[in-house]
């Protein structure tokens, strides 16, 4: 799986291109002062509210009933979770270009710590990740832009189409492949996603240019060998001992192999083995995650795990096998969309607190999936109160100040403004 390198000072916007969405700016933001309550109180709903991946019914139920509400087609994917639609304004022409807006859904499995009133209501799930926030922002910009062509003169209405995605299952990197197969980038020329970022104040946002999230392979270690009675360890090979010399081996031995100008994280999350105290046992398993951010480096240290793997079976009499499981390649944020986010920004929270990345995250995201078949680009918006004890993400204590919604709001809309307004834009 190769990832693509992108420079950080790729081609972004012009000015004139830029100056299309002036008409709109103040009645955009008169809007989202407006009705920005509504859309709190729309985040606490679902924050109460929260559903695992794949299991996320009655969401998909609340949002689809949001959008039919809005006059709009909804259609679903075929696991009956997640959904799309398309928002069409004003008289966009056969050539006009269709943008897309992707929002996630799921939440994950932890017990909220939160005494706020909207804590959730779900024992053992939680909305640590923002997914309610992301999905409040897209659901806000649909029904935004349609307040905003009600409040203009039918001459002057943007013609625009938007797809808008409510994606499942992103926690497990499974939801973006169902929504490509049930039909969500059909004809789509550019996509647009965010994320909440605790380590920014809330007023504040992060834009990078190429590469901004790791590319992810889970790790499946299982070590077997001939098993004993823990008092006569010289009758067995330990493949408990095994396990614990080849979890050292390749925490020494990934970083050498890795280039230190591209960021590499091995890590083990999960060791079974065993049943009683006093026998060893036959076989342990080991799962890990493997993240990288440059090919060349990906292939140099897998090849290298299954020499460390081989050569430490050979010498401990043990069977070692290694998989890689899941690839997720990095989500690669294209220039032009890019910079629809930066000028957005700019416009919103000024030059000043628009931070430029310089380093991708070595998180995943399967939002990866959309932008290797068409361009496309996430912001990070900063949703922390300024505290710096403030919780992150997967946090039990997971929270945000409640006004970034607003931030986001503005941003996304004015991106996709951006793009989808005549004439058509396109990556040089």
């Amino acid at each position: 799986m190769g990832l693509p390198q992108m420079d950080c000072q790729s081609r972004r916007l012009a000015a004139a291109d830029c100056e299309r969405i002036v008409p709109y700016e103040v009645l955009l933001d008169r809007l989202v002062d407006e009705g920005l309550s509504g859309w709190i109180e729309d985040r606490r709903f679902l924050h109460a509210r929260p559903e695992l991946s794949g299991k996320e019914v009655n969401t998909t139920a609340w949002i689809r009933g949001r959008l039919e509400g809005l006059g709009l087609v909804v259609r679903t994917t075929e696991q009956q979770v997640g959904c799309f639609t398309d928002l069409v304004l004003g008289q966009p022409s056969e050539a006009a270009p269709l943008i897309a807006l992707r929002a996630d859904i799921d939440a994950l499995p932890l017990q909220d710590r939160k005494t706020a009133s909207y804590a959730s209501m779900i024992p053992s799930v939680t909305h640590a990740c923002g997914h309610d926030v992301h999905t409040t922002i897209v659901l806000g910009v649909c029904e935004l832009l349609t307040k905003l062509a009600t409040r203009l003169t039918e001459g002057n209405v943007p013609s625009l189409r938007l797809r808008l995605i409510f994606q499942p299952a992103e926690e497990t990197a499974e939801g973006a492949a169902w929504m490509v197969a049930a039909g969500a980038l059909e004809g789509v020329d550019n996509i647009l996603g965010l994320h909440v970022d605790p380590t920014l104040p809330r007023g504040r946002v992060g834009i990078r240019y190429g590469v901004l999230t790791a590319c992810v392979d889970e790790v499946s270690l299982v070590v077997s060998g001939r098993g004993g009675h823990a008092a006569r360890p010289q009758h067995s090979t330990d493949p408990l001992l095994t396990a614990a010399q080849l979890v050292t081996t390749l925490y020494q031995a990934v970083p050498r192999h890795a280039d230190a100008l591209h960021p590499t994280v091995f890590t083990i999350g999960s060791i079974h083995g065993g049943s009683a105290s006093n026998v060893i046992p036959d076989e342990v398993r080991l799962d890990g995650t493997l993240r990288t951010t440059n090919s060349v480096v990906r292939t140099r240290v897998m090849e290298s795990m299954q020499r460390i793997c081989g050569g430490l079976a050979e010498a401990t009499g043990n069977d070692i096998t290694l998989r890689f499981l899941c690839p997720l390649g990095s989500v690669v944020n294209h220039s032009l969309p890019a910079s629809a986010f930066e000028h957005s920004a700019r416009q919103v929270v000024g030059t000043e607190n628009v931070v430029l990345i310089d380093k991708p995250s070595m998180g995943g995201e399967d939002f990866a999936v959309y932008v290797e078949k068409v361009p496309g680009a996430q912001f990070r918006l900063g949703c922390a109160d300024g505290n710096s004890d403030w919780p992150l993400l997967h946090s039990p204590c997971f929270d945000i100040e409640e006004r970034s919604i607003g931030d986001g709001l503005r941003i996304l809309s004015r991106a996709a403004l951006l793009l989808a307004l005549q004439p058509p834009l396109k990556e040089n």
